[in-house]
Formats: C-alpha cells, structure tokens, sequence
C-alpha cells in the first residue's frame, strides 16, 4: 500500500456517520508521516513482555495459530534475570522464525536501594544510578550480543550514548539495535530528536501522546517509534485499538505493541510468576490479532514492513568522540 492509500484508509464508523449526518472531517494530507521503514512499509508488529524461553514458545505457537506476524519480541526482566542456556535458547527461536529478540539492560533505579523512585515524585525512575549500574548495564549488553542478541532495550540516556558509542567503536556488533523503553519515552519533538541523535534505532513513546504529537514529532525525526496499542496498567491502560490506522498514518515508521490491560505487574519476572506469565504471553497476541482484523477492515492493513525486517534505516546521531 502506498502513502496515498494509507492516507485514505476507512475510518471506523465513517459511511454509516455520514449517511446520519455526523461524517468527519477529511484527513488532512499535512498530517501524514512521510516516512516508512528501509526496504518499505510503514508499521511493524511486537509482543512485549515476553520474560523467558516458555513465554517465547507460547507466544510462537499462539502467533502460528492466530496468524499474527511478527517482527519484535521484547522482555522487560533484564538480560541478568536469565541464564545463559535461557538466553541461547530465546535467541535460536526467534531466529528460526526472522523474528527481532529484545533483552532489556542492566540494574535500574526501581529495583534498587534508591530511595526517591519509592517517593511521591518517583525520582529518577528507571534510570541507572551511578557508575556501577551503568556498568552493569553494559556487561548486560556485551553477554547478550555474544549469545547472538541483537537488539537491547535501555531506560537511560547515558546508556544508550554509551551502547551507541560502544557499537560504533566495534565493542558490540554493528547491527546491534537500540530501543528506548517507554518509560522514559519522549513527550515532545525536540526531546524525541535527542534520543534519536543519542543513538535510539527505536523510541518507545507514553501511550498518551495524541495524534498532533505524533504528527509534531515526525515533522522532526523519522527515528521509528514504538508505541503500545494497548497499554499495561502501571503505563496507563490504555486501549488504542480504534486507533490503529491513524496512528499509523500518523506515526509511521511504527512499532504496533500488544501490551495488556488488567493484568498483574510480572517484573523482575522468575518462577513463582510463571503461570501469570503465560497466560498474558498468550492474550498479548490476542490482543494483536484483534488489532490486526480492525486494521484490515479499514483498509490499512497492506502497509506492513517485510517479516524478517530490523534494521531503522539512515538516521542522525551526535558525533562520537574519538
């Protein structure tokens, strides 16, 4: 599907509104995102929340079942919440079946003995606190890549300037991928055009950002943007589903993100969450396959980037020192 076709994709409800009286306003074409991925295509799929080997299978199987494409799996536990034969055993999966595998970085300030993420403010939130737990960060990021991981998730703007530089610098292969988390998305254009500049192949911004914010931040960056359709509790929960098509049209080169409203918090992920885990692991794709049918029946559906596809495409980054 080309641009012109995504711009002009049904809106739910549209003839039946019309023929009462209460049609919208068209599309503007201004609104649109000009970008799509390298290679083509303007949305892509993740499951997120995928915590180890047995939720991988289930999510594997349920997406075979379901026929949900996918080209992302993203795990919030941490690289240092897995062993390595679990590790190894993530990375052979989905590298069977062209999928992205996404291990999140490192100690972060939630889990550790700060005391101001605890505090009504909520502190500096995720971020790694001092130099240790950005060294913890990056033996996360050197154990993953050598067990064949090829996309880490950070939740802090040094460590992904550091991971960018350790991957220019050829300390981590060159193809690896850098994915903020959302729960230090950008909120603005300008602050989205830094995380891009930082080294972010993929920004995961807040669920709440409205259609013009969308619109705002492509005019600035084409960096692809992450965004969940339907968002965990602790992010909100909100559902987005109605949504899909203009989202894309908006925000395109997109990551669409299953998430999962009303389900119980699952990080740092271990056994004793284990039957919680695979029962959300199963509804997450679900959930995608119900926003997959809206979009096909608005007549957005044919845009999506090639199964298989990662990389971001040519993207502007701060110069690296020597």
């Amino acid at each position: 599907m080309t641009d012109a076709s995504a711009t002009a994709a049904r809106r739910p409800g549209e003839q039946a509104l019309a023929a009462l009286g209460l049609a919208a306003p068209d599309p503007d074409p201004a609104d649109a995102s000009p970008h799509t991925f390298p290679g083509g295509g303007r949305w892509r799929t993740e499951i997120p929340s995928c915590e180890g080997p047995e939720a991988l299978a289930v999510v594997l199987k349920e997406s075979s079942r379901l026929d949900v494409p996918i080209h992302r799996i993203s795990q919030g536990s941490g690289v240092w919440m897995l062993t390595d034969a679990e590790i190894t055993e993530m990375v052979e999966a989905t590298d069977e079946r062209d999928i992205e595998l996404c291990l999140f970085t490192g100690p972060r300030g939630t889990w550790d003995i700060g005391g101001s993420v605890r505090s009504d403010s909520g502190g500096a939130g995720l971020r790694a606190r001092g130099h240790d737990a950005v060294a913890g960060c990056v033996e996360d990021a050197l154990r993953a890549t050598e067990l064949g991981v090829k996309c880490l998730l950070v939740a802090d703007e040094g460590v992904l300037w550091t991971l960018h530089r350790a991957r220019a610098s050829g300390i981590i292969p060159a193809d690896t991928t850098l994915k903020v988390s959302a729960l230090i998305g950008p909120v603005n254009p300008a602050s989205y055009a830094v995380y891009e500049h930082l080294g972010a192949d993929s920004v995961n911004v807040p669920s709440d950002l409205t259609l013009d914010h969308l619109t705002e931040i492509r005019r600035v960056s084409a960096a692809p943007m992450d965004m969940y359709i339907e968002a965990p509790d602790d992010l909100g929960g909100y559902v987005r589903m109605y949504e899909v098509a203009e989202l894309i049209r908006r925000g395109a080169p997109l990551y669409l993100k299953f998430g999962l409203s009303k389900a119980p918090g699952i990080y740092p992920y271990g056994h004793h969450m284990r039957d919680v885990a695979l029962a959300t692991a199963k509804e997450r794709v679900r959930r995608g396959r119900l926003a997959l049918d809206l979009l096909e029946r608005h007549g957005a559906a044919g845009d999506m980037a090639p199964l298989g596809s990662r990389l971001p495409g040519d993207l502007i980054r701060f110069e690296t020192p020597a």
